[in-house]
């Protein structure tokens, strides 16, 4: 099993950036395809951005598309989301998830392990 552990959420300002991090223990996260996920206060869990395990592969939701970079660094075991121009709608608690599936999926249920999350706060 891999366990997964965010960080790097907090209160930002509209039009910020952060960067999150998903570090991985337990097994090396390059046995893995990386996803993130968010969850906004009353509703779904929704895709945000996933990786393969190599790096080579990347799928972006259409809301965060050209705003956010998933990347990986398979040396520290660790799996990063860019978060470039956030807005309010981008408020959320966001979740790393790994998958043992060859491919790079956006469904929840094709995700094996999951993190606790971080939230991120995007005042106006």
């Amino acid at each position: 099993q891999v366990q997964l552990v965010e960080s790097g959420g907090g209160p930002v300002q509209a039009g910020d950036s952060l960067r999150l991090s998903c570090a991985a223990s337990g097994r090396t996260v390059s046995n893995y395809g990386m996803g993130w996920f968010r969850q906004a206060p009353g509703k779904e869990r929704v895709f945000i951005a996933a990786i393969s395990r190599g790096g080579g592969n990347t799928d972006y939701a259409d809301s965060v598309k050209g705003r956010f970079t998933i990347s990986r660094d398979n040396v520290k075991n660790t799996v990063y989301l860019q978060m470039n121009s956030l807005n309010p709608e981008d408020t959320a608690v966001y979740y790393c998830a790994a998958t043992t599936r060859l491919w790079v999926p956006r469904v929840l249920r094709d995700y094996d392990y999951w993190g606790q999350g971080t939230q991120v706060t995007v005042s106006s």
